[in-house]
């Protein structure tokens, strides 16, 4: 097997993270035409697949993600022959739990030891984006529930990218740019991921700070 491929192996977590940041840059794309939308959905269920394969490493159940990835890669695919736009919504919820579900997965994969490998920090950002695109399906569902609610004046809806651009700046504390949340549930839902952002990133660097001294405890000793 080549050095390189083998690499990728045995770091699920960095292909995973590669391939979502690649979606980043690729989403503007696949938003305004017909096969843009098709395209969209099968990347989708590039990502699931890829989300099942990453949770093998994981001291999670892995066969719990594939019930939560069947019903959403059953509607993406049904939403990339179709066209409907309203199929993506019903996908939302559950890749919503799914990618939660991988979140939580990783985080314990993460914090199962005090020996740390390439993979595991791989995970750290792996984790980061996890939870924005989970963010993002949610704020897809509540926009469904609560149309307006991103948007000022309470008319007209976000588009994905919006929604991820919104997800990704408030999981980093960055600001809320030129999205806001109107409604009361919206906020509700933003106020969440900006709690979830900052004890993320407490855990995250805490963990390093202990291993840290850990480390310099066993060079003295």
């Amino acid at each position: 097997m080549p050095r390189w491929l083998d690499f990728l192996r045995r770091t699920p977590c960095l292909v995973l993270l590669v391939v979502q940041l690649a979606g980043v840059v690729l989403y503007p794309f696949m938003e305004e035409t017909y096969a843009g939308r098709a395209a969209f959905a099968l990347f989708g269920l590039l990502v699931l697949a890829l989300v099942v394969l990453t949770l093998r490493v994981t001291p999670f159940l892995t066969w719990v993600a594939l019930l939560v990835a069947a019903p959403s890669a059953v509607l993406l695919a049904v939403s990339a022959v179709s066209g409907d736009p309203g199929l993506f919504v019903w996908s939302a919820v559950f890749e919503m739990l799914l990618y939660l579900y991988a979140a939580l997965s990783m985080l314990a994969y993460m914090l199962r030891d005090d020996r740390v490998t390439t993979d595991e920090l791989f995970a750290i950002p792996a984790v980061f984006t996890l939870l924005a695109w989970a963010f993002a399906y949610l704020f897809v569902v509540v926009q469904a529930l609560d149309p307006g609610g991103f948007s000022t004046g309470g008319q007209g809806t976000r588009t994905w990218m919006e929604l991820l651009f919104l997800s990704f700046t408030t999981l980093s504390s960055t600001g809320l740019s030129d999205i806001t949340p109107i409604s009361g549930h919206a906020r509700s839902v933003v106020m969440i991921e900006q709690v979830a952002g900052v004890f993320y990133i407490a855990m995250v660097v805490t963990r390093l700070v202990a291993l840290r001294g850990q480390r310099a405890a066993g060079r003295q000793s």
